[in-house]
């Protein structure tokens, strides 16, 4: 498909995005730019994205992604209700993975890959379930990796967002696809900028 092609299929693609789809990738937006400024609004951003998401990725049979953000969904009510309570306490240093960690991220992708992948072909009519699961999966390991403040999250986050985008335009939801393709970008950014802190931190 040569690039006329594909920017008419994306055109029809658009002119076809649903409602649903426009408010969670708005939000999605949103949040990402209020966490880029770290304001709380930045949660309110994420619950209503994610909600819609939640029903908007089941519509298009992306079932593991669905459930991912239902995960989004939680941890945005927590994080906005620990951020108002604990906004004085500093928080872990960044540092970098062990070899401990890396065991348990790899535990991670490879338990919930196999998982998910068997829920999804069994029991539900996707047809990626093997892609599926493997963005979500590891999408989990990455969030491990992010609560335990090491710097290799954004590497498994941006695996899980390199196979989320064409998986999305195959689903036709470009919309989502190229908010994801945000979430990509800011990813690197955000590598860079914790690696700076790292090396702030080691030199201080």
């Amino acid at each position: 498909m040569n690039m006329q092609q594909f920017a008419g299929q994306l055109a029809v693609q658009l002119s076809n995005t649903s409602v649903f789809e426009w408010i969670a990738v708005i939000f999605g937006v949103l949040q990402v730019l209020l966490a880029w400024k770290n304001k709380v609004l930045l949660y309110p951003a994420g619950i209503i994205s994610t909600a819609f998401s939640i029903y908007l990725l089941a519509h298009v049979h992306l079932y593991a992604e669905s459930f991912l953000n239902l995960y989004y969904l939680v941890m945005s009510v927590y994080g906005c209700a620990h951020w108002l309570r604990k906004r004085s306490e500093s928080q872990l240093p960044i540092t970098k993975a062990t070899t401990r960690d890396w065991t348990i991220t790899a535990a991670i992708v490879f338990i919930g890959l196999i998982l998910l992948y068997l829920i999804l072909k069994n029991f539900t009519p996707s047809d990626v379930p093997f892609w599926d699961a493997w963005v979500s999966a590891t999408a989990w390991a990455g969030m491990w990796l992010l609560a335990k403040r090491k710097l290799e999250n954004w590497i498994l986050l941006n695996v899980s967002n390199a196979f989320a985008i064409p998986l999305q335009f195959h689903k036709d939801i470009p919309l989502y696809a190229m908010l994801t393709i945000v979430l990509f970008i800011v990813a690197i950014f955000g590598y860079l900028e914790w690696r700076k802190i790292l090396q702030q931190q080691q030199s201080s």
